[in-house]
Order: structure tokens, then sequence, then C-alpha cells
């Protein structure tokens, strides 16, 4: 287990993307964006407020805007970083030399998806402190602050598997980054439609309906949701008849596509060299 983590792929690849100047700029404007819609909501916040303070309701909205605007940078974001691991060393014809090093396709694999979301972790590690303002006002706890961070943590992971997935098994980096960028677009808006349109059909039914409780599992977006707005999840409840909690079905859900990704690109990293039939003839 030591060598699958600690290794020169893995070591190379930190330091490559620790050392270089766009990951420290990648950084400041990530936290540039997430600090304007926090000014930008206390901003507006207190000019329409009459007594022109922050309520702990309105500080509560606040962290659930803040929340969402960094799922949707950490959608964006994670197929680009992720992506182009396993292709682009293809494409710079690098790709054989390192597979014929003694690291295991699983190690390189590994290294790959470690060094990738390990930057992501420090982008939103790195956000806490912006948290701290929501903390000054309350209206939030920390449980849910850590249930939102662990939200985080799985989704990089999966969509992080799925961006080598697609890196191992096509040839070009833009190939496989749209289709990366397509699977998590599916994942959250086009998941969240099934469902509003499953959901529309049982209302008028009035009867409930387990379809859209698989349907919606893979949202990361909705899984968020349940964590603000526990009600929600109750109406969910009511109308799918599924007591099971939801954050639990959306962590095992994501860990499983993880998991199957990781091994697709394990078992296609190295391709299987047939013999010719000539030289079949010849050890014959």
């Amino acid at each position: 287990m030591k060598t699958l983590l600690i290794n020169p792929v893995l070591n190379k690849e930190i330091k490559l993307r620790l050392r270089s100047l766009k990951s420290f700029m990648g950084i400041l404007f990530y936290l540039a964006a997430l600090g304007l819609v926090a000014i930008g909501f206390i901003y507006i916040t207190m000019m329409n407020s009459r007594n022109g303070y922050i309520r702990p309701e309105e500080s509560r909205m606040m962290f659930m805007v803040l929340s969402m605007v960094q799922m949707g940078l950490i959608l964006f974001m994670t197929p680009g970083l992720t992506a182009g691991v396993i292709s682009g060393e293809r494409e710079r014809q690098t790709l054989s030399m390192l597979l014929t090093t003694e690291q295991s396709s699983t190690s390189i694999i590994l290294s790959k998806l470690v060094s990738s979301v390990a930057f992501l972790f420090l982008m939103i590690s790195s956000s806490l402190p912006l948290y701290s303002i929501v903390f000054l006002y309350g209206g939030v706890s920390p449980g849910v602050l850590l249930g939102t961070f662990g939200i985080y943590v799985i989704t990089i992971i999966t969509i992080g598997s799925i961006g080598i997935l697609f890196s191992t098994i096509l040839k070009k980096t833009i190939v496989s980054m749209i289709a990366t960028y397509g699977v998590a677009l599916f994942l959250t808006v086009g998941t969240g439609f099934i469902t509003v349109f499953t959901m529309s059909a049982i209302l008028m039914g009035n009867s409930t309906n387990p379809a859209p409780y698989f349907l919606i599992m893979s949202n990361p977006a909705f899984a968020l949701m349940t964590i603000f707005q526990p009600g929600l999840q109750e109406e969910f409840v009511m109308r799918t008849g599924i007591e099971f909690p939801f954050w639990i079905s959306f962590v095992i859900t994501f860990a499983v596509i993880a998991v199957i990704c990781l091994l697709v690109s394990i078992a296609k990293l190295r391709p299987r060299m047939r013999p010719s039939g000539r030289r079949r003839k010849k050890d014959a």
C-alpha cells in the first residue's frame, strides 16, 4: 500500500503542480470569486435591511449561496485537472516511458488521482476562513459545515475518477474533457431536470413513487440541499416513500462510481499486445 501512494510518479506530479505560478494564481482567483460573492451578499442584505444588520436566517442563506457557488466551481475545475492526466502523457509521447517503469498501473492511476485532487483539497480548505464570516452572524452549526465539506470531498474524488477514466480510454485531451464535463452536467442538471419532471407527474397522480429517489441519488447539489434544509428531505421521503437517509445513498452511489471508474482505468492503462500471425507460425 505504501508503494501505491508514495512513489516517484506522485512526487513528480505534486512538485510540478505546486511549484507552478498558475496553481497559486488559480487559488487566488478562486478565493477572490468566493470573497466577492460573500461581500456582495452581505452588502445587498444590509442595504435591504431596515436595521442595517444581518440576522441568523440571512447568514444561513449566505452559507447556502457560498456552498452552492463552491460546488459549481468544483464541478467546473475538477474535469479540467483530471481529464488530461493520461491523455496528456500520450500526446506528449511520454506515456510509453511511464509504462516501462516499475510502477504498476494501479500506482500510476492512483498517483494521478491523488495529485490532482490534492490541489482541489487545498483550494477548498483555503476557503475555510471565508466560512468563518458565517459563524460571526450565527445560523449554521459545525455539523452542517462538516457535512458540506464531506460532500465536496466525495464529489471531487468521483468526478476526478470519471475524468481519469475518460483520459485513459480516449486519446485526445479535449475529447476526454468534453466527456467529463458532459457527465458532470448530467449528474447535476440532467438528473435534477428528470427528477423534477417525475415529481410533477407524482403530484398530479397523488401517489408515492420511489423512482425520483433513485434518479437523483447521484446529484451532489441536491445532497447539499438536504443538508441545508432537513425539511426538504422529509418532503422527499413523503413523496417517494423511501426513508433511508439521502446523504448515505449519495455517498454509496458516488463511491461505487469512483471505484468502477478507477478499476476500468487500471485495466485499460496498459494495452494488451497480441502477437502477429507470422510470429505465431514461427513459434509453432
